[in-house]
C-alpha cells in the first residue's frame, strides 16, 4: 500500500534566505532553459540577445562563424551593461557586429573578447586579452537555448538532460515554432508550480474540463504510462478542447506518440507537455521566494503555422484555462504554506515517483555545502 512521505521543509518554500541559498548553491549552477533559439533569434550569424537568468542580465551572441556565446551584461572597465536593460523591459534581440558599452565605449567581439579600449594606449601593463567579457557557459538542444551562470559547469547539459532527449527522440523539437506565447506572474514558488505539474492527484478536484479528455487523469495519477503516453478519452488524440484537430501529427512519431499524451519535466526549469501535434513548453523564472513568471509556449510545425488558416486557439486557450486553474491552486497552496501553522507536507504513495523535487534538490543543496 506504501506509506506517506515527507515532503520538503517549510523553509524551502517561504524563507526568503533559504531561497537565496537555493539560488546561488543549486539554480545558478544548474542549466536553465531561456527561451527558444528561433525567438530569440540565433540561428543565424551577428546575432544578440539578451536575456534574464535568475537576476543575471546575460548577452547572447552569434559571431561570424555561427558560434553561440554567452556572456554576463557587465563591462570589464566600470561594471556598467553593456547593453542597458532595465529592470522588467525586454531587449529585443537584433543584429550585431560588436558590442560597445555606452559609458566609456569599452568595445568587445561577439565572442566576448576586448576588441577596444580607448586612451590605453599609454597604459603599459594594459593587457587586452585580460579584459574580456566574463563568459557563461551556455548551450542548445530541443531548440531551446540553455545557460549555465558557472563558466565551467560541473555537469554538461547532455549529463543534465539525462535520458530526456531519447523519451521525446520522435518529437521534432528542434523545428517548432511559436504558435502562441502566454506569459502568467503566479504568486507562488518555483517549486510549488514545478510539484502541481508533476503529480494529477490534484487533476479530478481542479480539471474537470481535462478529466473529460484524459479519464485516467480523474483516477489520482496513480499507475499513468508516462513512458508509453497517457491515453485519451475514445475518439480524442490530442490536447484541444474537442480532443481532435484538422493539424496533421508530426511524422515519425510511434503509434502511441500519436494518439497519446507524454510529459516531462526538465529540472529546474522547463516543463514540456508531448501532443501529437503541438507541444506546450513552460518556462519557469523564480523571481523571488513567492513569485514565479512562466512563459508559456505552445509550439506547432512551421508549415501549419504557416497556413493563412492556422489558429492556434482550439489547443492554446485549452492551454491557458487549464494552467489558470494551476495557477489559481498553486497560490492557494503558497498562502497556506505561509501561514504559522504549516510546518511540512506529505505525499500520498501515488505521488512518490512523480513528486521528486526532493531527489533533485536536496543532494544538490548538500554537495554545495
Amino acid at each position: 500500500m506504501g506509506a506517506l512521505q515527507a515532503a520538503l521543509p517549510r523553509e524551502h518554500y517561504v524563507d526568503t534566505r533559504a531561497y537565496e541559498v537555493e539560488r546561488e548553491q543549486v539554480l545558478a549552477r544548474s542549466w536553465t532553459c531561456a527561451g527558444r533559439l528561433t525567438e530569440l533569434g540565433l540561428r543565424v550569424p551577428g546575432r544578440l540577445a539578451v536575456v534574464d537568468v535568475l537576476g543575471e542580465s546575460v548577452l547572447l551572441t552569434v559571431d561570424k562563424a555561427g558560434r553561440l556565446h554567452g556572456h554576463y551584461n557587465v563591462c570589464r572597465h566600470r561594471g556598467a551593461q553593456v547593453v542597458p536593460v532595465d529592470s522588467g523591459t525586454a531587449h529585443e534581440p537584433c543584429r550585431a557586429s560588436a558590442l560597445r558599452c555606452p559609458y566609456h565605449s569599452w568595445t568587445y567581439d561577439l565572442d566576448g573578447s576586448l576588441r577596444y579600449a580607448p586612451h590605453t594606449e599609454d597604459v603599459d601593463d594594459f593587457d587586452a586579452a585580460g579584459f574580456g567579457l566574463h563568459k557563461v557557459a551556455v548551450d542548445i538542444w530541443g531548440g531551446f537555448v540553455w545557460v549555465n551562470l558557472s563558466p565551467k559547469p560541473a555537469l554538461s547539459l547532455a549529463d543534465e538532460l539525462g535520458p530526456v532527449p531519447d523519451r521525446v527522440r520522435r518529437y521534432p523539437l528542434d523545428d517548432l515554432v511559436v504558435g502562441r506565447r502566454m506569459v502568467y506572474d503566479v504568486a507562488a514558488n518555483w517549486k510549488v508550480v514545478a510539484e502541481n505539474y508533476n503529480e494529477c492527484y490534484h487533476c479530478g478536484p481542479v480539471h474537470p474540463e481535462l478529466v473529460r479528455l484524459v479519464p485516467a487523469f480523474g483516477r489520482g495519477g496513480a499507475d499513468l504510462d508516462w513512458d508509453g503516453g497517457v491515453a485519451h478519452r475514445e475518439g480524442a488524440w490530442t490536447f484541444t478542447f474537442s480532443g481532435t484537430s484538422l493539424r496533421a501529427c508530426f511524422p515519425g512519431l510511434d503509434v502511441d506518440e500519436q494518439v497519446r499524451h507524454k510529459g516531462e519535466l526538465v529540472y529546474p526549469n522547463l516543463l514540456l507537455s508531448l501532443s501529437a501535434e503541438h507541444v506546450a513548453a513552460f518556462r519557469l523564472e523564480p523571481l523571488a521566494v513567492d513569485r514565479t513568471r512562466i512563459v508559456c509556449d505552445v509550439l506547432f510545425a512551421a508549415d501549419e503555422v504557416a497556413m493563412e488558416t492556422f489558429d492556434p486557439a482550439d489547443a492554446a486557450d485549452f492551454w491557458d484555462l487549464v494552467n489558470r486553474q494551476d495557477w489559481a491552486v498553486c497560490e492557494s497552496v503558497q498562502r497556506g504554506m505561509s501561514s504559522r501553522a504549516y510546518r511540512q507536507g506529505w505525499y500520498a504513495p501515488m505521488e512518490d515517483l512523480s513528486l521528486d523535487i526532493r531527489r533533485w534538490l536536496l543532494p544538490r543543496l548538500e554537495g554545495a555545502r
